[in-house]
């Protein structure tokens, strides 16, 4: 998944978030920093959030079983992976991964898992704290190669 594509899914989930919320448009509006007028564009698909007003949805309705469901779980995982591309970033912890994803690889404590949903992977550490999230898998690999358990 790349940015613009996650821009456009939640472009289409924003009515349900804001219905599942019992929010009004102009609640929503006020909420996510746009006029009542952006947001009726949207819900009609003739205007987008953008990149700062999808993660501000995502961000600020991050229980909403709406986009839980349409995103595998908790969100800020994959935000992270979208945003920084890659880039290595302090452990952060998990519950470890027993809903929602599933083990690529595992070796002396760390996993390779990705996510049933939305498809990107992450790599965990003996203390389940994450320390990297990505769309690919060879990028999962390359980070695995040089910081993984072999390394520590």
């Amino acid at each position: 998944m790349e940015r613009s594509g996650f821009i456009r899914q939640v472009d289409g989930l924003e009515k349900l978030v804001r219905t599942e919320a019992g929010c009004t448009q102009q609640q929503m509006a006020l909420l996510l920093g746009i006029s009542k007028k952006t947001l009726v564009e949207i819900e009609k698909g003739r205007s987008s959030l953008g990149w700062s007003g999808a993660v501000t949805l995502c961000t600020l309705f991050a229980g909403s079983a709406v986009l839980q469901n349409a995103y595998g779980g908790e969100m800020s995982d994959m935000l992270r992976a979208l945003a920084f591309a890659g880039a290595p970033r302090p452990p952060r912890p998990t519950m470890g991964g027993h809903v929602w994803w599933r083990t690529v690889k595992e070796q002396n404590g760390w996993r390779i898992q990705q996510n049933l949903i939305s498809q990107h992977y992450r790599i965990l550490d003996k203390q389940d704290g994450r320390l990297f999230s990505t769309f690919s898998l060879a990028e999962a690999e390359e980070f695995w190669a040089l910081y993984g358990p072999a390394q520590s």
